[in-house]
């Protein structure tokens, strides 16, 4: 299968649900001329709700399908350690490549970590030769069988009205290259034909820093002011995570919007001491209520 394919055949299909307790504090805004969204838990729902956590959670069955999928044999040598450790600490070796150049919130480019992962396999003999394996497609396959992800409801609909509107759209994920790739494969359509303008999305994967470093909010600042014009006053951001997302996005000058319609997602960060005193200007539990605000 190609990446799309991956995408499409394993994505969720359950309810997505907001938390019981949850209600919508909807308050117009004005002024607004651009509305940024996070992607992983605010357009999309993920299958384990924090994406961080599918580093945390035992993946070695799913990883070891996935090897052997694409026709690398596994040797028997005796080897002790997990291959999900394995891939795990070469993304931690990554991070302290960039620590020590001074980011505090590393991230990687995966195809980079498979790289050096499959290499070190093959130097050690736990698989045969690895030098001919597609990374790319390698990658979204592991991706997918561990993280599914599904639309999150009315996301269509709701950017076709901003989109009606004239207001701006584009993004700021944590993400990695196939990210994008999702609203091609469940939606049909690029994040550019959708409105989502691509020209100042920012990736964490191309800064190689992720939230809640405050670097992508104001690289997105400085584009949309140079090719838009558009002040951080004028900009609305929707995300799903007090720290990840609302925070720096107040640091930097923009009004905030807390998604809270997923509650595998959510994340009030109550208990962290830098977020105590955090308030999004809005709090909604559907993409549509957005309209209702700006």
């Amino acid at each position: 299968m190609n990446p799309l394919e991956y995408i499409r055949q394993r994505s969720q299909t359950g309810p997505v649900q907001a938390p019981e307790d949850t209600q919508p504090r909807l308050t117009p805004i004005a002024g607004i001329r651009a509305v940024i969204f996070d992607i992983y838990g605010t357009l999309f729902s993920s299958g384990v709700g924090d994406i961080s956590l599918a580093t945390e959670q035992n993946q070695n069955d799913a990883l070891q399908k996935t090897l052997l999928d694409h026709n690398l044999q596994l040797t028997d040598t005796g080897h002790n350690q997990r291959l999900d450790e394995r891939l795990q600490n070469h993304i931690r070796q990554h991070h302290a490549v960039r620590r020590k150049a001074g980011i505090e919130y590393p991230e990687v480019d995966i195809r980079a970590v498979w790289k050096d992962f499959l290499e070190e396999l093959s130097k050690e003999n736990w698989a045969k030769s690895t030098v001919d394996t597609d990374v790319t497609t390698l990658s979204v396959d592991y991706e997918t069988r561990i993280n599914p992800v599904q639309l999150m409801p009315g996301l269509e609909e709701a950017l076709a009205s901003l989109r009606e509107r004239k207001l701006f759209m584009s993004i700021i994920s944590n993400a990695q290259f196939y990210t994008p790739l999702l609203f091609e494969a469940l939606l049909g359509q690029s994040h550019k034909s959708l409105g989502l303008c691509p020209d100042c999305a920012v990736w964490s994967y191309k800064l190689l820093e992720a939230k809640p470093s405050t670097k992508l909010y104001e690289e997105s600042a400085i584009s949309l002011y140079k090719r838009h014009n558009i002040l951080p006053k004028e900009v609305l951001y929707v995300g799903n995570d007090i720290r990840n997302d609302i925070w720096p996005a107040q640091e930097v000058g923009f009004k905030t919007a807390l998604f809270a319609g997923d509650r595998l997602s959510l994340r009030r960060r109550e208990e962290d001491p830098q977020c105590r005193n955090v308030r999004p200007d809005l709090e909604i539990t559907e993409l549509a209520q957005l309209n209702q605000c700006v």
